[in-house]
C-alpha cells in the first residue's frame, strides 16, 4: 500500500506545483469528488466540484495567467482535525504585462484524506491581482452590470 501524504506533505505539493507553474499536475492533488469554494472571488465562480472540473480550471489558468508567483511566510496550522489544516501565506506576484510587483495575503483550509485533497475554502487577496493586473475599471464595470 502506498504511503498516505499527511495534509502538510499535500498543501506543500500545492503551493510548490502552483508557483512552479505546473498547473498540469495539481488536479491529481484532489479527490476524484472534491469541492473547492474560492470565498472572495468577485465575481467568477465561486465554487468548484469534481478533480475533472478543477483540472479545467488549472488548464485555463495556465493558459491565461499573466502572474508569476513566488510563496513567503508560510505558515501551517494544524488542527484538532488530523485532516484539516489551516496555511498562511503570501504571493510575491509578478505581473508580466504591467510588470508591476506586489504581494497578496492568502489562507486556505484544506480537508486531506487519504492523501488527497477533499475540500478547500480558499480566501486569496483577488482585489490585490485585480489592481496588480490594471482590471479594477473592468471590475468595477462587472460588479456594477450585475
Amino acid at each position: 500500500m502506498p504511503e498516505t501524504r499527511s495534509p502538510r506533505e499535500v498543501f506543500h505539493q500545492l503551493l510548490d506545483g502552483i508557483t512552479a507553474g505546473r498547473f498540469s499536475e495539481l488536479a491529481e492533488l484532489y479527490a476524484e469528488d472534491a469541492v473547492v469554494e474560492t470565498v472572495f472571488e468577485p465575481i467568477g465562480p465561486r465554487r468548484f466540484e469534481g478533480r475533472a472540473v478543477l483540472g479545467e480550471r488549472f488548464a485555463q489558468v495556465a493558459a491565461h495567467s499573466p502572474i508569476e508567483l513566488t510563496a513567503a511566510n508560510v505558515v501551517i496550522r494544524e488542527t484538532a482535525d488530523p485532516e484539516v489544516i489551516v496555511a498562511e501565506w503570501d504571493y510575491r506576484v509578478h505581473h508580466r504585462v504591467t510588470g508591476r510587483t506586489f504581494e497578496t495575503a492568502n489562507i486556505q483550509v484544506l480537508r486531506v484524506r487519504g492523501g488527497l485533497i477533499v475540500t478547500s475554502r480558499d480566501y486569496h487577496d483577488h482585489l490585490a491581482l485585480v489592481v496588480g493586473g490594471g482590471n479594477l475599471p473592468q471590475l468595477v464595470a462587472a460588479l456594477e452590470s450585475r
